[in-house]
């Protein structure tokens, strides 16, 4: 099933937009699903970790706080998502191996890229509330993605 932000938003006044801040770096340029929460600011041990569990065709929502020192998510993790079904991974904060990460099939939003990869600390919280870009998302509420933004829904929105 096909959308656009756009229209999910004329359709369905309560979708909230997230502030302009994320680029679509992904090679699945709209996407969709429930999401779960992780907060991690610089250590992607629990992005790896859940990437390599079953997704369910979710989204994983990582707050990083905007830290712009190190990647949270690289190719390998990538690839590990897409072979175990998850739509999409949205993250305030950078990934890396961009060029690598266009051509799979996942979605992929962050504030941008930066080369240097994480510590594996075992640092995380997950399926906590998490803000930024205007929003707070919380474990169970839906994500719509493309190249127009990002839209946060409490409930499933029906798609043409």
């Amino acid at each position: 099933m096909s959308f656009t932000t756009p229209d999910l938003s004329d359709e369905n006044p309560d979708a909230l937009a997230l502030l302009p801040i994320l680029k679509n770096l992904g090679g699945r340029k709209s996407f969709h699903g429930k999401i779960e929460t992780l907060k991690c600011p610089d250590d992607n041990s629990f992005v790896k970790q859940l990437l390599n569990s079953e997704g369910k065709k979710r989204i994983l929502v990582v707050d990083a706080n905007g830290i712009n020192t190190v990647a949270l998510l690289g190719d390998m993790i990538a690839e590990a998502g897409v072979k175990n079904n998850w739509s999409g991974v949205v993250i305030n904060g950078y990934i890396r191996d961009v060029d690598i990460i266009n051509t799979l099939n996942i979605g992929v939003q962050a504030l941008g890229t930066v080369p240097v990869r994480s510590a594996k600390k075992n640092q995380g919280e997950l399926g906590i509330d998490v803000s930024f870009g205007g929003l707070t998302f919380k474990s169970g509420d839906y994500v719509y993605a493309d190249n127009n933004g990002l839209l946060l829904s409490k409930r499933e929105l029906k798609l043409s």
